[in-house]
């Protein structure tokens, strides 16, 4: 696979709580230097990212983010906030806790919820798998798919655990055909990256792709 074609599938990604806005800055410009599918940021930096890019790349931020366990009036705020700031983008985090109360009714109303809020922006749904049985991913295909979501995402990076090759594959057999996969968290490299890809990521969340393309040390996201 080239490069290039790996990059384009990137939403290259500064989520640490200490991320100042020349850090920011300097993602905007490699992900736009790299063609990479968008810049993944926090939500504070939304509005100033955006103007800064100027359309060159999507702006993509997280809601609820890591924890999930926001109520949903506040994941819609954040949302509807996120979209007037700017962004093209937004991944969402589940209600972990409803899942493990079996409540996946109150899920996809969630999801729906933020949908609306997102006004036809993309809209990607963090199920955090490391936190989920088997039997809970596959109900999660099913929810995210029943909702409406563009894609279901693996992970938030702060968890604890992020994308496996198993779990991708476990997404691809069971989301709905226009339900597009992104793996998050601990890609490590271009074979990971490659790797993703081929098991049926048509996104994927990370910082280090970028860096071993720019000849540095790929720690972190």
């Amino acid at each position: 696979m080239e490069l290039k074609e790996i990059l384009s599938k990137v939403d290259h990604t500064l989520l640490t709580q200490t991320a100042t806005w020349e850090e920011i800055r300097q993602i905007c410009d490699d992900g736009v230097k790299y063609g990479c599918a968008s810049v993944c940021i926090p939500a504070s930096y939304v509005k100033q990212a955006a103007e800064y890019v100027a359309g060159k790349i999507p702006v993509c931020t997280v809601i609820g983010f890591p924890n999930g366990y926001s109520t949903t009036a506040a994941k819609c705020f954040e949302a509807e906030d996120a979209v007037a700031n700017g962004a093209s983008e937004i991944d969402m985090v589940i209600n972990i806790g409803w899942v493990k109360d079996g409540k996946f009714d109150e899920v996809e109303q969630e999801i729906r919820a933020v949908k609306v809020s997102c006004h036809d922006r993309i809209l990607k749904v963090i199920i955090e798998t490391c936190f989920l049985t088997e039997e809970e991913k596959i109900r999660m295909c099913q929810v995210v798919s029943a909702a409406g979501a563009d894609f279901i995402k693996t992970s938030t990076g702060f968890g604890g655990g992020g994308a496996t090759r198993e779990d991708v594959a476990l997404f691809a057999k069971h989301v709905a055909p226009e339900v597009r996969i992104k793996a998050a968290g601990g890609i490590a490299d271009l074979q990971d990256a490659e790797d993703f890809v081929n098991l049926g990521a048509s996104r994927l969340g990370t910082s280090r792709i970028v860096k071993a393309v720019k000849g540095q040390e790929g720690s972190g996201y």
